[in-house]
C-alpha cells in the first residue's frame, strides 16, 4: 500500500525555517515526495512528526 501524503491543505511555508506549517515537512521533503520510495516517505513522515513536536515545545 502506498504511503499517503501528510498534506492537510494548509500550505504555508515558514520562510525562516523552510517548513510547511500544515504538514511540518521541509521544503526539500515536499519537493522530493512524488519521486520518493515508500521507505523514504516513511522517513520523511517521521522527521515531520519529530519536527512538529520540537516546534510545539518551543
Amino acid at each position: 500500500m502506498a504511503v499517503s501524503s501528510p498534506c492537510i491543505g494548509i500550505c504555508e511555508l515558514d520562510a525562516q525555517k523552510q517548513v510547511c506549517t500544515g504538514c511540518f515537512r521541509h521544503i526539500d521533503e515536499i519537493g522530493a515526495w512524488r519521486t520518493a520510495s515508500d521507505g523514504q516517505k516513511k522517513r520523511i513522515l517521521k522527521m515531520a512528526r519529530d519536527r512538529k513536536k520540537q516546534l510545539e515545545k518551543s
